[in-house]
This record gives C-alpha cells, structure tokens and sequence, in this order.
C-alpha cells in the first residue's frame, strides 16, 4: 500500500500535461537558410501564463530558447528566435530564421505552471534541418495559352549556384540563369532572389509542354509534374424552325375587338369611315346608272319582248326563236327582233 501511494503520488505532476497541456506538430524538415515556424495550442486555463521555448529531449535538461516574458523587444525579422502568444485563438508561435544543419534536434513548447507539485505542460517536437532542394508545389496545371509558375526552393549552400530548368530525360533542354540570377525567352522566364527561392514561369503553355519537369541548384534536383489543359470551345445550338402546326399551336388566341380598342385608335376610326362612306356612295351610283339605262333601252325591243310573253302565256308556244319584222311607213326602215 505504501508503494502505491508514493507511485500515485510522484504521477500527480504529469497528470495536467496528458490531460489537458499543450500541442503541437511532432516532425519539421526545413531547408538550410530558411525560416520555421511553430504553432504551440494550448487550453484555455493557461492563457495567463508564462510559455516558453527551449531546446532539449526532457525537462530537466532544456536550454531556454525564447520566453514570453522577456522585457526585450522581440524583432522577428533578425532575432534567430522569437514568441508570440495570442491568448484569443490560445496559440503561441515560435519563429525560427536562418536555420543551419547543426539546429537539428528536440525542441519543447512550455507553458510555465510552477509549484513543487504541479509539472510545466510541455510538447516536444523534432527538427530537422537539411540540405537540397524542395519545391513549394510538386503538381502545375494550366490552360492551353495561358501561364504558370513554379517556385523552386534550395539551401543556403546553393545561393550561389546557377539555377537550371530542365525537361526530364533530356538534359540538352535545360536553361541556366546568367550571373544576375536571370533568363527569359518566348516562352519561359527563370528568377532567382538569392535568398533561397528561383522562380520559373511558363509562358503561353501548349499542349505538348505537359510533362515532367527538374528545378536544378548546384547537384541538387527536384521533379516538377506540369499538365496543359485544353482551352474550352464555344459551343453554338442551332434551334430548327418550328412546323406550322406548332406555329399555330403558339399563336396567342385572338383578341375580340370592342369598341373601348376602336376609341383608343382615333386616328384610324375616322379615315376608315370616311373610306367606308366614299365606296357605298360609288356603289349607288353605279347601280343608279345601270337601272337608269335599263329604264331608256328602245321602246320597240320593250314591245317585242311583251308581245313574246303574251303569244307564250296564251298559245303555249316557245316564240324564243322566233322574228318579229316592223315596217316604219314613214322612214321605210326595217326592223327584225
């Protein structure tokens, strides 16, 4: 029973750190020369202390890196470590410049509790600085006429070095910066900052530029993988003629014509009965002219049809092709009907 006791006793000061203590990343591989840097969560109820950064594999045998309560003015840009805390989102970063092969090693992001019993909530994560070559995006893709570009990044060793661009499996193809850190042509533009980043930028991409690519520094090469999407085509639908039974179909039914339309429209209602009154006039008068000269025709003709209608009616006889003669004794003239 003893025994038990003083085990539970000497785990009382790890219990914070496993239950509710801090987080972070547990691997990072960073470039000679470059920047890191390390987000450490933790819970809210050490927003109020005091976190720290330190480098070491245990607790006891950490050298302190950074604090948060350091009275000096953190300049992140030139410090080789700085910290920050932001105790809304319950983060502190550490940031880490100009890292070299020999930074390698466990690191610990601590929130400092204090007291006999009571343990610092740590988390532990591994370094690894190393030399070469990585590329910020291994994958590019781009439409048929437009333009990528590809960031290549290499260690502080490679500052120097010239930066080639090659297309995989013929080294004849690749093209080296001049000593400005520079090379353009119609189609591809290289440039290197000399801080640990050349960029190469594909210019009017064709289908045939997909394929693998290497971003080169010194002997140090990195694959790059570009694929040219074909550009889309417009594409015009033609729409047959509708049939004339369908024309019909949706045709709009028509609409009656009232009297409210006719006095909307005043300047056609009054030429249209002006029109209307001039073609029934010319009609009565054609029809006056042709009773007129019916009524005039010659008294004789007059006779020689009533007296066909009279033989007919009292004889029975058909006197339609029959002839009547007249004899005028005073002009001598004859007259056959």
């Amino acid at each position: 029973m003893p025994q038990l006791l003083i085990v539970t006793l000497s785990l009382l000061p790890w219990i914070p750190a496993i239950l509710c203590g801090v987080t972070t990343v547990e691997e990072f591989a960073v470039l000679e020369g470059r920047s890191l840097t390390v987000p450490c969560h933790y819970e809210p109820q050490y927003a109020g202390y005091v976190k720290y950064w330190c480098q070491g594999s245990t607790r006891e045998f950490c050298t302190s890196l950074a604090r948060t309560d350091d009275t000096r003015s953190a300049n992140i840009a030139e410090d080789k470590v700085s910290i920050l805390d932001d105790k809304v989102q319950l983060v502190f970063t550490v940031i880490m410049n100009g890292l070299k092969e020999e930074d390698s090693g466990w690191y610990m992001c601590g929130v400092e509790i204090g007291g006999v019993w009571t343990a610092d909530a740590v988390a532990f994560t591994n370094i690894k600085v190393i030399h070469g070559m990585s590329v910020v995006n291994s994958r590019l893709s781009g439409e048929e006429g437009s333009s990528i570009t590809a960031e290549c990044l290499y260690s502080e060793r490679y500052r120097e070095s010239g930066k080639k661009w090659c297309r995989s499996g013929d080294w004849s193809s690749c093209l080296l910066t001049d000593s400005e850190g520079s090379y353009e042509d119609t189609s591809v533009a290289i440039s290197d900052d000399r801080t640990g980043a050349f960029t190469v930028t594909l210019k009017k991409l064709q289908m045939r530029d997909t394929g693998w690519y290497w971003c080169s520094a010194g002997q140090q090469q990195i694959a790059v993988h570009v694929l040219v999407t074909p550009r889309p085509t417009t594409t015009v639908s033609v729409t047959s003629p509708p049939t004339p039974s369908q024309s019909v179909a949706n045709l709009p039914p028509p609409r009656p014509i009232s009297k409210e339309s006719w006095s909307s429209y005043p300047h056609i209602l009054e030429p249209l009965l002006v029109c209307s009154s001039l073609m029934l006039l010319v009609g009565l008068a054609i029809l006056a002219r042709k009773m007129w000269k019916l009524h005039k025709q010659d008294p004789v003709l007059r006779q020689v049809r009533e007296m066909k209608a009279r033989h007919n009616k009292y004889s029975g006889g058909d006197l339609q092709d029959a002839t009547v003669v007249f004899i005028n004794k005073d002009s001598q003239d004859i007259h056959m009907y």
